[in-house]
């Protein structure tokens, strides 16, 4: 059974934007029948994106509420380390992340995981390390 790591991007346009485009629609439609299927994986530094920069209290206890359900994968060394490792290959390339965004990749990369992200970023980093980006269309 395919896993596939949730990335903020994704949830942010699921739970936070009211209007959508209809490939948004799309994006949003594919995230449920992941749900639905039990393949999608979350951890918790997609957790603390998701729920970072909320305006107001009520919001925040909200959306905490709903993403509840999901379980977080628990990170381990090996995953920190190839994160640093990963951020180090990409920086010797001239490519620029963040730390949660290399973090994602070594967990999906030690767990066998694709990346379902709407972030580009990602394109460039699959450049220079193995990484599989969920197709959605």
């Amino acid at each position: 059974m395919k896993r596939v790591l949730v990335d903020t991007s994704v949830w942010s346009l699921a739970l936070r934007k009211k209007e959508k485009s209809e490939e948004e629609l799309l994006v949003v439609d594919h995230l449920s029948k992941l749900i639905s299927n039990l393949n999608m994986v979350i951890i918790g530094p997609i957790r603390q994106e998701i729920l970072s920069g909320i305006s107001t209290k009520g919001k925040f206890e909200f959306l905490k509420e709903r993403i509840s359900i999901f379980e977080d994968q628990i990170l381990n060394t090996q995953d920190y380390e190839l994160a640093a490792e990963f951020y180090n290959e990409c920086r010797s390339h001239g490519i620029q992340g963040s730390h949660i965004d290399y973090l994602i990749c070594a967990f999906a990369v030690n767990n066998d995981l694709t990346i379902f992200t709407l972030d580009k970023d990602f394109q460039n980093y699959k450049k220079y390390l193995k990484i599989r980006l969920e197709k959605f269309v």
